[in-house]
């Protein structure tokens, strides 16, 4: 829960936001621009109104202006106080009652920056972090991130306030992409975002341009990801991501949820330039999709996010327009539902012709759900657009992780222990033991699985890590003693540019210095990793090499290579027979790693698999090129 305390009436303080697609804190050198951050900091009076802040990490700006200052002359906001008429059967603030306020608010500050009409193309990047309630106050801030040649990113933020309490929290943060309305036939060709004065605005607008680039990428990036998850559904393996939820004797047909509603689009629905207003079909959309959601679950579950609204089409007065929802998949603890909004003139309803202008994946989720139970019902598909609709959604729920960690920003704080022999076996043990721990976790969902090599992915709130099986022909032992010798590993990994031993504590820890070469034009990167190895305790037990990043004054920073850690990685390898072993490699993505696994987890590279291929070779050979 993000909230922000008040003092004297609305004066807002300097906080951090939460972005979307993760959390993107910033450096202390940033200034942020509006007030609000995890933690409920109500007044204090006996404090003569000192008011607590509770800084989370998990924080990061998005618009607005610095504190004191007058807003800048392109942010635009509203203020609304939430009426009964705008609220559900439960009190709460409409979500498409919020979405029509958001879609307003984003307009106007496109058109401020255009100086001319403006349209939605799309909106995403919607969590939903908190819900108003009657008689508390919302305010929606908004202002474009950046303009590009046609289009342009207008950042959106969603605060409450209960003015008795004095404080404030997030509800949302959103992003949504506009044009200008032509006159003619030719695109509107727009001024670039001019005057960044902040730090923080100099940093949204870096970031529209990577969401840009993700949004460009997505179409390309769901196709192939969408026929790893065939390949998985139809093949014989097992796979938690994908084949656990489709036993048709325990689990509900998603048919059972389908939802057709219309509406007929009257004068009130019309925006200021006479179309049908986007934020009243977003409200629509939504009311069909909790419908859905509801006949599922058999309450009343909350919307949490959005994928996309995507509006492909205009509609004008006098429009029939059919809403079509039906729930895609449910996991864990949330459930996708797909909303479809097919529109009609006289003529094409008649002729039963419509045209296809919008589509939206709405995320539901129940109140006060443990993680580590299962929210909802199981569902199952039967049909053949049900099997398409329910795959699609397992690859939309990757490609939002992926979103989320590479539009991070976090701030990691350091992750290095100093190494020294004093405190060597401390080291060893606990590197052993997060390894350990590591590949003990559960619900691991396979993201590409081959004859010989499978690459799985682990996320929990504030963890993402990544697992590659691989079957090796050659005995577990021959396998452990080539991997426990990194000064090897750049002979088959492509991202080890060297590797130098820098000192050896004794036979089952060395510490080790790597540089690793620019990926994706960012900046070379070095490690000094502490490699932990161990042999089997007795039969069964796994070969174990465990690394982590340590701390080594003999080992400076490097110029021109960017210090990073790991927190946690490294093989254990199982012995299969005589000559055949299973070798899993386990990493804990941190900020220093996620560059080298980043297109692998967003489904554009195949990296990990290559890696992985080229290691299973290595470790085949017959010589061993080294002694030990």
């Amino acid at each position: 829960m993000m909230t922000q305390s008040l003092q004297n009436g609305f004066t807002l303080d300097n906080h951090y936001l939460q972005d979307l697609k993760g959390p993107v804190p910033l450096p202390t050198q940033y200034a942020p621009s509006l007030g609000v951050h995890r933690g409920s900091c109500p007044v204090e009076p006996h404090k003569d109104q000192e008011i607590q802040r509770h800084r989370s990490a998990q924080a990061a700006p998005l618009l607005g202006s610095c504190r004191g200052k007058t807003p800048a002359p392109m942010d635009v906001q509203m203020c609304q106080s939430i009426q009964p008429c705008h609220a559900d059967h439960q009190g709460d603030l409409s979500a498409g009652q919020l979405l029509k306020w958001m879609d307003t608010i984003a307009c106007l500050a496109a058109e401020r920056h255009a100086g001319m009409a403006c349209v939605t193309l799309s909106m995403d990047d919607i969590q939903f972090e908190e819900t108003g309630r009657v008689g508390q106050v919302i305010t929606i801030k908004s202002k474009v991130n950046r303009a590009f040649t046609t289009s342009m990113e207008v950042g959106i933020c969603v605060s409450v306030q209960d003015v008795r309490e004095r404080v404030e929290r997030l509800v949302c943060v959103a992003y949504s992409t506009f044009v200008g309305k032509p006159a003619g036939p030719q695109k509107v060709l727009l001024r670039p975002v001019e005057d960044l004065c902040s730090a923080e605005e100099q940093l949204q607008h870096s970031l529209a341009s990577e969401r840009r680039r993700l949004r460009l990428y997505n179409e390309q990036t769901f196709s192939t990801l969408l026929q790893d998850y065939h390949t998985l559904a139809n093949g014989n393996y097992s796979s938690p991501g994908v084949c656990s939820r489709r036993d048709p004797l325990s689990a509900v047909s998603t048919e059972f949820t389908r939802v057709e509603s219309i509406e007929l689009v009257l004068p009130p629905h019309a925006n200021h330039h006479g179309n049908t207003f986007r934020g009243q079909i977003m409200a629509w959309m939504e009311n069909a999709a909790t419908v859905a959601a509801s006949r599922l679950c058999g309450c009343f579950p909350s919307l949490r996010s959005v994928d996309m609204f995507r509006f492909r089409g205009p509609s004008s007065v006098g429009d029939r327009l059919v809403f079509k929802a039906v729930v895609n998949n449910t996991f864990n603890n949330s459930i996708e539902v797909g909303v479809r909004v097919e529109a009609y003139n006289c003529e094409e309803w008649t002729a039963n012709k419509p045209r296809h202008i919008n589509s939206a994946f709405l995320i539901y989720q129940l109140a006060n759900t443990p993680g580590d139970v299962p929210a909802f019902p199981q569902v199952t598909y039967t049909t053949q657009d049900g099997e398409r609709r329910y795959l699609s959604a397992i690859v939309r729920k990757r490609i939002r992780m992926a979103r989320k960690h590479i539009l991070s920003c976090k701030e990691e704080a350091p992750l290095s222990v100093p190494w020294d022999k004093s405190n060597q076996v401390y080291l060893g043990y606990n590197n052993v033991a997060a390894l350990t721990v590591l590949a003990g976790k559960q619900d691991w969902e396979a993201s590409s699985i081959s004859d010989r090599v499978a690459v799985y992915v682990h996320e929990e709130v504030e963890l993402l890590c990544v697992q590659v099986q691989m079957e090796v022909m050659t005995s577990a032992l021959h396998a452990f003693t080539l991997l426990a010798d990194l000064t090897l590993r750049p002979l088959w990994d492509k991202h080890y540019l060297s590797c130098e031993e820098v000192e050896r504590a004794d036979e089952e820890e060395t510490v080790y210095h790597i540089k690793c070469p620019p990926i994706n034009g960012g900046k070379s990167r070095d490690f000094v990793f502490l490699l932990s190895k161990r042999q089997p305790c007795k039969d069964g037990d796994p070969y174990v090499v465990a690394l982590r990043s340590v701390t080594v004054t003999t080992v400076p920073p490097v110029e021109g290579f960017l210090r990073s850690e790991a927190k946690c990685a490294g093989f254990l390898i199982h012995s299969l027979g005589l000559n055949s072993c299973k070798v899993c490699y386990y990493n804990q993505v941190t900020s220093g790693v996620l560059p080298y696994v980043a297109g692998n987890l967003a489904g554009w590279s195949k990296s990990m698999e290559e890696t992985a291929s080229a290691c299973t070779t290595f470790l085949e050979r017959d010589l061993i090129t080294t002694l030990f």
